[in-house]
């Protein structure tokens, strides 16, 4: 017997935080021209549904956005949004099946602390996954976008909330964004992220080697045997093996 789904959460102001997840946690960007693609999906259905795109963050095997439900309801949209990007990713990857883990994940955003508390969250992802060490530095937000503001964009209002002269309010704004938190919105514990320092013990003592790179020089069998443990298992991403390393992503995806 199957159970209903349980009706989605309608929030008054229109604005969500939205979690797309990787089936198992698995990666759903290999290359940069995989997250280049999700964006401009992204920009070509904020004129079709008429969304407000606050703020978003791409991260291997999960993204985070921040948007206003525009002329259709929120879940048409992912639809529209997920259906595209999955088209485009089995078709260059030659696969088949399911990429994101069910339904997306989503939280109303009803009250102006809780909208900065949210934003503040996803743009600091990269950090607290231990990615980069400062969010300007991660490629795959519109962090910069929203610093650049022009007087007509739709972020502007977010500077209002700090009272301050005119001219500081960005920079107030920038203190805040960047200021050292333990920020827990939408089902943070759900995603589990191993940062490097971890990912490096962990590769040390279920592969039994002294140092990452030295899986370089065990037989393959041996090495794609421990190489799928560490994704599967640990939810250790390519990416971060790759880094780690040395061994060539071609490798590591097919183990």
């Amino acid at each position: 017997m199957s159970l209903p789904r349980v009706a989605r959460k309608k929030g008054e102001s229109g604005i969500y935080h939205i979690i797309i997840r990787g089936i198992n946690r698995k990666e759903i960007f290999k290359e940069n021209q995989d997250f280049q693609r999700f964006i401009e999906i992204l920009e070509k259905y904020k004129s079709i549904c008429g969304y407000l795109l606050y703020t978003y963050c791409l991260m291997d095997n999960h993204v985070h956005l921040l948007l206003k439900e525009g002329k259709e309801p929120i879940g048409n949209t992912m639809r529209r949004i997920g259906s595209s990007y999955v088209l485009w990713y089995n078709k260059k990857y030659d696969r088949v099946g399911y990429l994101f883990q069910g339904r997306y994940k989503s939280e109303p955003v009803e009250d102006d602390i809780y909208l900065l508390t949210v934003l503040r969250y996803i743009l600091q992802n990269p950090v607290k996954a231990g990615v980069v060490d400062k969010i300007q530095d991660y490629r795959w937000t519109n962090y910069k976008d929203i610093i650049k503001a022009k007087h007509e964009n739709h972020m502007n209002f977010v500077f209002q909330y700090f009272d301050s002269a005119k001219g500081n309010q960005k920079i107030k704004f920038l203190e805040f964004i960047n200021m050292e938190n333990d920020d827990k919105c939408l089902e943070a514990e759900e995603i589990k992220r191993v940062k490097d320092r971890e990912a490096i013990n962990i590769i040390k003592l279920h592969c039994k080697v002294e140092h990452p790179k030295d899986l370089q020089n065990l037989e393959p069998i041996l090495r794609n045997a421990f190489l799928k443990d560490l994704k599967e298992i640990y939810g250790l991403t390519i990416r971060q093996i790759e880094k780690l390393t040395g061994i060539g992503r071609g490798i590591i995806q097919r183990s």
